[in-house]
């Protein structure tokens, strides 16, 4: 039985480096993402065994489409996610906060329910939702609130997840990462603002460690379960933060 994994967001960065490393361990491995072109690049680099679907995880009835022609998932990585322009609380802007809410915990939401979906109807039932959370799921950066309250949010979902799945053989994990190096880091290599006002530089770590680490979950049994796991660079200001 082939095994099929969903990486959403995977047309570049991380999502890119989970479906390969998951096309590499056996799975038929659908990426998703708003950029054809991007999706497409990651496609030609998977060797055969990587499909794309263009699609906003926002969009209820186009992931509701999307899940419903699929036959089964074995795994599903909801790893779309975007920021908005930094800014102090009483200047963020309604369609700002609105449009990362939307993306980051709707559209995880979404994908998962549709996900879920196809789980408890499979033959064998059951799955793995690995969600991409990240350091700010536990403390905030200064001018991010948004993205901030939306991972937050993902604990809550992650948990939830896995909570109702343990009779269906269901299970969910948070994976927390702190500045892998892709294109949305490479800020953090001329400096970011920290939060006694200074600007610093961070370390950064290879994206391809984490994508390691969500093989190495996907292949679990479903009789295993890991709720939080985090990843991030040494020496980043993550213990100790604010």
């Amino acid at each position: 039985m082939t095994r099929v994994a969903v990486v959403t967001g995977g047309g570049s960065g991380l999502g890119r480096e989970m479906a390969l490393a998951l096309a590499g361990a056996g799975f038929q491995v659908w990426v998703t993402g708003r950029t054809e072109d991007k999706l497409r690049e990651t496609v030609a680099l998977g060797e055969g065994r990587v499909d794309l679907a263009v699609l906003d995880v926002a969009d209820g009835e186009a992931v509701r489409r999307f899940f419903g022609g699929l036959e089964r998932v074995d795994v599903l990585v909801n790893n779309a996610g975007t920021g908005s322009p930094a800014a102090a609380v009483q200047d963020v802007r309604e369609e700002d906060w609105r449009q990362v809410v939307d993306t980051n915990l709707t559209g995880s939401f979404l994908c998962a329910q549709a996900a879920y979906d196809v789980m408890l109807r499979q033959d064998p039932k059951g799955g793995r939702i690995i969600n991409n959370g990240s350091i700010s799921a536990h403390v905030p950066r200064p001018q991010g609130i948004a993205y901030t309250a939306s991972k937050h949010a993902i604990t809550g979902l992650t948990k939830g997840l896995e909570l109702e799945g343990r009779a269906h053989g269901i299970t969910a994990c948070q994976i927390d990462i702190g500045n892998a190096s892709t294109a949305m880091t490479a800020r953090m290599e001329q400096g970011v603002l920290q939060p006694d006002g200074s600007i610093a530089v961070e370390p950064t770590f290879d994206p391809k460690i984490v994508a390691d680490f969500v093989v190495r979950i996907a292949e679990l049994p479903t009789s295993v379960a890991v709720p939080t796991l985090t990843v991030m660079a040494a020496g980043m200001p993550y213990v100790g933060r604010g």
